[in-house]
């Protein structure tokens, strides 16, 4: 039978094991991700992320406001912050989805 010190060995080599595996396998789909963006020439705003400025700030036009990331049927514009404007409510309740105005 084993010991409770032998047993918790057993438990830290299988974790450093099962850790070292992880990293193996994140990195390889990183890999598989890069080829495939690579290979269908795709930008991070067609995988649906948002590039973020230092300090964990939104990036920002020249005038200071946040940069429009949706664009109703009109050309008008909302940055997402703040509250909903007309044209988006009515939208929304038009059965749309805000991915359908992402700019």
């Amino acid at each position: 039978m084993a010991t409770y010190a032998e047993i918790q060995s057993q438990i830290l080599r299988l974790q450093q094991e099962a850790e070292a595996l992880r990293k193996n396998e994140i990195a390889k789909a990183i890999e598989d991700v890069k080829a495939k963006i690579t290979q269908y020439g795709l930008s991070a705003r067609d995988l649906g992320l948002e590039v973020v400025a230092k300090r964990g700030r939104k990036s920002r036009t020249r005038e200071g406001a946040a940069a429009a990331r949706f664009v109703g049927p009109n050309g008008q514009t909302w940055s997402g912050f703040g509250r909903q404007p007309q044209w988006m409510r009515d939208a929304l309740a038009a059965g749309k989805r805000k991915e359908d105005f992402a700019a």
